[in-house]
């Protein structure tokens, strides 16, 4: 747990977000001898009592009325930042807010920077990093599975998960140090205790630890899809029936679509960004050439690509123009082959793997292969569903996972040795917990942790 290491000045910030609403939230987070001055002064009594909404006038300098509503009093450490904490309730209007937060600045507070609040509850220990990056993620999700994720992550979910790992690594160090107490039997001493299926049993653990982060990843992030192909070949018509709307304007003419047009979707609890895009094709249209080029701008920043194609023009093997465009995109780039209007060429829907892509036939106008399409993006995207258990996750714990895979299978080329070097195994191990701990937060760097905080809202 991270030691306590807040700075004492008093802080303050609006916590609801910009804008008018029936309600808006000043918080102050503090020593309890200033957050004690701060409401004197706006409220003109002592503290409340704690816990309890208690009705107040808030007041200016003057003793001037500036709102009317609700201060609650959370005493240290049992509050969110583990210091003292005062909400003050009152109307969202934005005037009043700025006013009762001026009022508080002049008292002695300090406008809040962007994640403090949560940063002071992470060193306070009243949260871990990963818990912490949680608090953000469900102010962020953007569908309801990713928001029961992310609660999942906030509640210890997944900390829990780490920490059994660490703990496991640290049962294995342990031995591991202590065996080397004792020169001349400690090869004895490891295969006794079966060190190797330890790690194993360890290395497993942690796959499988993996496999469900990358999930989280993709809850938090999303994937971002661009439909691309010739023009005419139903790009916009399946965009409409994955969003369920008339995002795009259909006609029979070809080269219809002129911009990117963008739609979010939830597809088996992964939120997704569909992209419609302008046909590709060689045009002296400038309007269009410049639709094309953004058409490529939107693949380039892409996690999948489908690539839409004539059903009754390809019935076996690909057009030439499509088979052009599909070795035209980034090699890294996954893509899906899909085959539409496969209802007009009297073609089942299906799903077929062959040279080395996946392809599927479905009708974008009456939806029949609609499910098959979902089911490859989210074979691609790495989830066949998202189940009860998921919990969110970013880029940074994955990194951090891998890491410690990496030195885990070190750590197990190591003790297969036929003579094990046992200080080298240690310090493998050492490593993978170390790098573990860095995702609850007990090594972490504090520019790491500005980085984190920095991209929260202010207020939170």
């Amino acid at each position: 747990m991270p030691a306590a290491d807040v700075s004492p000045a008093t802080i303050v910030a609006i916590a609801t977000p910009p804008g008018r609403g029936g309600v808006g939230i000043v918080r102050v987070s503090g020593a309890r001898e200033a957050v004690a001055r701060i409401a004197d002064g706006v409220l003109g009594r002592q503290l409340p009592l704690p816990r309890v909404a208690t009705v107040a006038t808030f007041r200016g300098a003057r003793g001037e009325p500036l709102d009317q509503g609700l201060a609650l009093h959370f005493p240290a450490p049992a509050s969110f930042t583990g210091e003292d904490v005062l909400e003050l309730h009152g109307h969202g209007s934005p005037v009043a807010l700025r006013l009762l937060l001026a009022r508080c600045v002049a008292l002695g507070a300090r406008v809040a920077e962007p994640g403090e609040f949560t940063r002071r509850a992470f060193l306070n220990g009243k949260l871990d990093l990963a818990q912490a990056e949680a608090v953000a993620d469900l102010i962020e999700a953007a569908t309801a599975t990713a928001a029961r994720a992310a609660v999942r992550s906030l509640s210890g979910e997944f900390s829990r998960e780490v920490h059994a790992l660490v703990d496991a690594v640290t049962r294995l160090r342990m031995f591991t140090e202590a065996t080397l107490d004792f020169p001349d039997e400690d090869i004895e001493f490891v295969r006794a205790a079966d060190a190797a299926g330890q790690l194993d049993a360890l290395r497993g653990a942690l796959e499988t630890l993996l496999a469900r982060a990358a999930t989280g990843v993709r809850l938090a992030r999303g994937l971002t899809v661009v439909l691309v192909g010739r023009p005419n070949v139903g790009k916009s018509s399946l965009l409409n029936r994955l969003v369920r709307e008339d995002a795009a304007i259909v006609t029979p003419v070809a080269g219809t679509t002129r911009d990117t047009v963008e739609r979010p979707v939830e597809i088996g609890g992964i939120p997704l960004t569909v992209v419609d895009t302008a046909g590709l094709r060689d045009t002296a249209d400038e309007v269009e050439r410049l639709g094309i080029e953004r058409t490529w701008a939107a693949i380039r920043r892409a996690d999948l690509a489908l690539v839409l194609v004539d059903a009754r023009a390809a019935a076996d093997a690909m057009h030439a123009d499509d088979a052009a465009i599909v070795a035209a995109l980034p090699p890294s780039l996954p893509r899906l082959v899909v085959h539409n209007k496969a209802d007009l060429a009297g073609t089942a829907q299906r799903v077929e793997r062959r040279d080395g892509r996946t392809h599927v036939w479905l009708s974008a106008l009456s939806g029949a292969g609609c499910d098959l399409l979902e089911r490859e993006v989210l074979a691609v995207a790495g989830v066949a569903s998202v189940g009860e258990d998921a919990f969110i996750a970013r880029e940074r714990h994955l990194a951090a996972l891998r890491e410690a895979a990496l030195h885990l299978d070190e750590a197990g080329a190591q003790i297969r040795e036929r003579v094990p070097a046992l200080e080298l195994f240690a310090e493998s191990l050492r490593e993978a917990q170390q790098a573990l701990s860095t995702i609850t937060g007990e090594f972490t760097a504090d520019d790491l942790l500005g980085a984190i905080f920095s991209r929260f809202c202010i207020g939170k």
